[in-house]
């Protein structure tokens, strides 16, 4: 736990502290010195006071300069950026920041949240994302929002066809960052970023993890970042109870999976595996075992994925089957419990993954179903996270 020595304001109440690395930490929304309308959002939300994250990165971010924030899933990352992106916006300028996620859900995602925060300021936000109409995204982009969100496919498109006015963008918001910035969108990003060679960039990136190379390739892009970085040893999420059973063989993995949910009395959860393969095979399994079962991945078409991720958040279905495409950016209320069917083979999607379940404060379980070959795996992950990963016991059910 990060210590905090606190410092009074002249009338002696707990105001600002700082972190044992001298950023300043905001007890409340009202000390950070946000809008009027912006705090009618936030509590309209039910946001109480600050996450942690929200505490040390919205602050940095609106004194200007280029930030590099990271926090893990289910901590209030998207509304971090949001919060910060709506109090820096100037009423009249037009577009002035763009967001971009590397999935069009991500996207999505982070275009309800910011049209919930947004509801008392009204400004014009404008989604951008592969799989939908471009003419619909060029009328959007007529009424130059003062937001635009969009998948990186997209965004580069409407830039090098001029359909976004970005003589005043300043801001340049990136999440997920560690996705964007590997092999498969990088060229994407340099693109974005000569685009708007003339402007006078803010950039802020945001993700759960940052890798090593991560930084190498940042410093292309930004200058003199500003860093709120949480120690590797504090990733593993605070409420999350983590578990596994030693199926010992692949082949004996749905009949556990079966026997799991017999047990289960939650209202949704969401199964992650490895391949698109594996995702059609139990999601057919599972249906005809009576589940009521939705899937995703990636060879699904917007408009599918879409329609499944809404139709889980309403609750027409008790499961959800996805590979990773789902670990990043998905906040669904209701989920409490997340099972790994294969253990994820990049150690920082684990993060991601169980990030589903106890989201913001809320508790939650994730369970591993583990073979011989994966327990030398499981170990990996328990020593990059620090954290303990125990046999599912008898009572689990009381932690959920």
């Amino acid at each position: 736990m990060t210590q905090q020595n606190n410092l009074k304001s002249d009338g002696g109440d707990d105001l600002i502290s700082h972190d044992e690395s001298g950023i300043q930490i905001y007890e409340s929304f009202e000390d950070i010195g946000l809008k009027d309308n912006l705090l009618r959002g936030i509590y309209s939300l039910g946001y109480e006071k600050p996450s942690v994250i929200q505490q040390k990165a919205i602050k940095p971010f609106l004194e200007g300069g280029d930030l590099i924030a990271q926090s893990q899933s289910g901590t209030g990352k998207t509304a971090t950026f949001v919060i910060s992106v709506l109090e820096s916006i100037i009423d009249g300028k037009g577009t002035q920041a763009i967001i971009i996620a590397h999935t069009r859900e991500l996207a999505l995602q982070i275009y309800n949240v910011t049209n919930s925060l947004n509801t008392y300021l009204k400004y014009g936000v404008a989604l951008l994302t592969g799989g939908t109409s471009v003419n619909q995204n060029i009328e959007e982009l007529r009424r130059t929002p003062e937001i635009v969100i969009a998948t990186p496919g997209r965004l580069l498109d409407m830039l090098s066809k001029r359909k976004v006015n970005s003589s005043n963008i300043k801001y340049v918001v990136v999440d997920e960052a560690d996705e964007l910035l590997s092999s498969g969108f990088i060229n994407q990003i340099y693109d974005i970023f000569r685009c708007l060679k003339d402007n006078d960039i803010q950039v802020a990136l945001y993700s759960a993890t940052m890798p090593k190379e991560f930084f190498d390739i940042s410093k292309k892009m930004m200058k003199d970042p500003k860093k709120i970085l949480v120690k590797t040893e504090e990733l593993t999420l605070e409420g999350i109870k983590q578990f596994y059973i030693n199926v010992e063989r692949n082949e004996y993995k749905f009949d556990v999976l079966c026997d799991l949910y017999g047990l289960i009395s939650v209202s949704q959860s969401i199964i992650y595996c490895n391949s698109k393969k594996m995702v059609n095979e139990l999601s057919y399994n599972l249906t005809n075992k009576n589940f009521t079962v939705a899937s995703i991945h990636s060879d699904m078409t917007q408009e599918e994925r879409s329609r499944i991720v809404k139709n889980f958040r309403d609750g027409e279905s008790r499961i959800l089957i996805s590979t990773d495409l789902l670990s990043r950016g998905i906040d669904v209320q209701q989920v409490s419990i997340v099972i790994n069917y294969d253990v994820p083979s990049s150690i920082d999607n684990y993060i991601h993954r169980i990030g589903r379940s106890g989201r913001f404060g809320r508790k939650g379980v994730a369970i591993n179903l583990i073979t011989f070959t994966d327990i030398s795996r499981l170990h990996d992950i328990e020593k990059f996270y620090s954290t303990v990963i125990e046999e599912l016991p008898e009572g689990f059910m009381e932690f959920l």
